[in-house]
């Protein structure tokens, strides 16, 4: 078994308990989104939806999943760091 690094193990948690502190806080809330998904499907069912109001949802919806696309390439780029340190410290790479 290889010896492991204790201090780079230590800086790897406290990394990764930072940014989990922030990934909890993250900038997309999925319940937001889910709400903005309801308002848009009750505006559609109103026969007087303006084309100003669904355009509006429309783009509020997209700009929001834009940012939690970002988020997650970000979460899932971070994860494969994390992956790639943490088999170094076991000697894996």
């Amino acid at each position: 078994m290889a010896k492991i690094d204790l201090d780079a193990a230590r800086r790897l948690v406290e990394q990764l308990e930072r940014d989990l502190a922030g990934a909890q806080s993250g900038k997309v809330d999925p319940a937001v989104l889910q709400a903005e998904v309801e308002q848009l499907r009750a505006l559609l069912t109103q026969q007087s939806a303006s084309n100003a109001d669904v355009h509006a949802g429309l783009n509020g919806l997209r700009e929001r999943m834009h940012a939690l696309g970002d988020e997650l390439f970000t979460d899932a780029v971070k994860s494969g760091d994390y992956l790639a340190r943490i088999g170094r410290l076991l000697g894996l790479s």
